[in-house]
């Protein structure tokens, strides 16, 4: 069996995304998904994407991680997918489209950019050190000082297991530089390593950091080691609405995995 595949990235985070409209790639083959994003034995991902049809959107999206795991939603890998359908032609300069957790519109901008709006953020615990919330997929936010040099894999995963157990949660560590800018550092669970880029990871931060009176600002950079992100959202009673990611996304090559 031969599946033709996509390579893509959006700020350093990259996937394999598989046009399965025709329900050709079996979902349930765990071993394969790890194969393929394997970066010794295979093309090398930090996680794969199926664009399947859907009777109410334009497409749907169906995440996993580079461990074969099915995943909650991604903010880079959203994008991504975006840009995909796009050059299937699927859609033009805008979308909706149906991810695990609901209904995502978004935007294509001009240089392979893509504004994507993420779900409302209606709960966030503060512990005051770091801040719990769910992006569409679950967050750790906390701040530390020296983040260049910060050891992000060994916190990451400390924290990652013995603080949110089995399941666990992604991991932010993050630095101010000013009072619209953030860096950002994280730790991924599935991958379970630190990846260039976290696009749900930006969007807690953005909205930790507001949260936290860090800054006034609902227009927010954020400093990856893989690129810049930006995050904007609105508040109303103590609920973040319109909240949209926005950064790039590129195709990076095209391929055949032979099975």
């Amino acid at each position: 069996m031969k599946i033709t595949f996509y390579k893509y990235q959006g700020t350093g985070n990259d996937f394999i995304i598989i046009d399965n409209r025709q329900l050709v790639f079996n979902k349930n083959n765990t071993n394969l998904i790890a194969e393929m994003c394997d970066r010794k034995f295979g093309i090398g991902a930090d996680g794969l994407l199926l664009l399947e049809a859907d009777s109410d959107t334009d497409f749907r999206m169906i995440y996993f991680n580079a461990d074969g795991q099915q995943s909650s939603m991604c903010g880079n890998g959203g994008r991504c997918i975006v840009h995909f359908a796009a050059f299937l032609g699927i859609i033009s300069n805008s979308t909706t489209f149906q991810a695990i957790d609901g209904i995502h519109n978004a935007e294509i901008l001009s240089n392979d950019t893509i504004s994507l709006q993420m779900n409302p953020v209606t709960e966030i615990k503060d512990a005051g050190s770091n801040i719990f919330l769910d992006t569409g997929s679950p967050h750790h936010v906390e701040m530390v000082e020296n983040l260049e040099t910060y050891d992000v894999v060994k916190n990451g995963s400390n924290l990652r297991y013995k603080m949110y157990g089995e399941s666990g949660a992604n991991i932010n560590f993050v630095e101010q530089i000013n009072e619209t800018t953030f860096a950002v550092r994280t730790y991924e669970r599935g991958v379970e390593n630190e990846t260039l880029s976290c696009g749900t990871g930006v969007t807690a931060v953005a909205i930790a950091m507001y949260h936290q009176h860090k800054t006034p600002h609902q227009n927010i950079t954020l400093k990856t080691p893989g690129g810049d992100l930006g995050v904007r959202f609105t508040v109303e009673n103590e609920t973040y609405k319109n909240v949209f990611l926005t950064g790039p996304a590129k195709q990076v090559f095209k391929g055949i995995w032979k099975c």
